[in-house]
């Protein structure tokens, strides 16, 4: 694949939220650019990627062909990042439309790094990470303001509460092969 870089790494081609990750925040030489940001050497690989750019594309949503083969058990498994709500996110980029959506991911983002700084335990950012990814930007911003309030709850646990309100389970799945 020629080397490309997309205009906005932190979403992925595929739908990754790739600005919620552990990897694009903290982890030093292990520290991710996003979707084939400035700098990327791991998404050489990623079939999801060569596609769109072969095709001009910045996301898969804008191809006709949306939802293709490629996107067949692509959610089963999460790696550093939840894969759950993959598809999901570009269904609602589409629906909401770009901008809307790269809005409400930056929004995301901003909240992230806040918690990131107020903590540096590795096991709490990954629950951070994972958490502001697959709750709705308004349970986000509800759990935002309770821990801005300061009244001694702890972020991890306030999420882990909202999530479970949701019904939204916030444990990264691993393909146990």
């Amino acid at each position: 694949m020629t080397k490309r870089h997309r205009q906005y790494p932190a979403f992925s081609a595929c739908g990754l939220n790739c600005g919620l990750c552990p990897h694009y925040h903290v982890y030093g030489f292990m520290d991710c650019p996003g979707c084939a940001g400035e700098g990327s050497n791991h998404c050489e690989a990623c079939k999801i990627l060569a596609c769109c750019l072969n095709k001009g594309l910045e996301f898969c949503f804008l191809c006709t062909e949306f939802p293709c083969a490629k996107y067949d058990g692509v959610d089963a498994f999460d790696s550093f990042i939840t894969h759950k709500n993959q598809r999901k996110n570009l269904e609602k980029a589409q629906k909401v439309g770009l901008d809307a959506y790269l809005d409400e991911q930056d929004e995301k983002i901003v909240f992230l790094r806040k918690l990131i700084c107020r903590d540096s335990d590795e096991r709490q950012i990954d629950l951070l990470c994972v958490a502001v990814n697959l709750l709705e930007l308004q349970d986000v911003r509800t759990v935002m303001e309770q821990v801005e309030e300061g009244d001694g709850a702890d972020a991890g646990q306030l999420f882990q509460e909202m999530a479970d309100r949701r019904q939204v389970p916030l444990k990264l799945r691993r393909n146990e092969v």
